[in-house]
């Protein structure tokens, strides 16, 4: 749990909803605490659907980790 937070901090994204809720509900607990986070990454859209290796989501999944690891340093302070 993040200090004087109500909340456990959000769990990795897994998809797409998944990564909006967890960058909205760290934007809310930086705008509460007086803390301005960089924008988070843009969700791809030129995802083909045939799974390929190396899919656009999976490097988006890794940059919405980076930018959760990131805003959960500063929220800790």
């Amino acid at each position: 749990m993040l200090p004087g937070a109500s909340a456990p901090a959000p769990a990795p994204a897994v998809d797409g909803a998944s990564a909006q809720q967890m960058f909205q509900s760290l934007q809310q607990r930086a705008a509460q605490a007086g803390i301005t986070l960089r924008n988070p990454p843009p969700e791809p859209t030129t995802c083909c659907g045939r799974g390929c290796n190396g899919c656009v989501w999976e490097g988006f999944l890794d940059a919405a980790e980076y930018w959760r690891q990131e805003a959960l340093l500063q929220l800790e302070g």
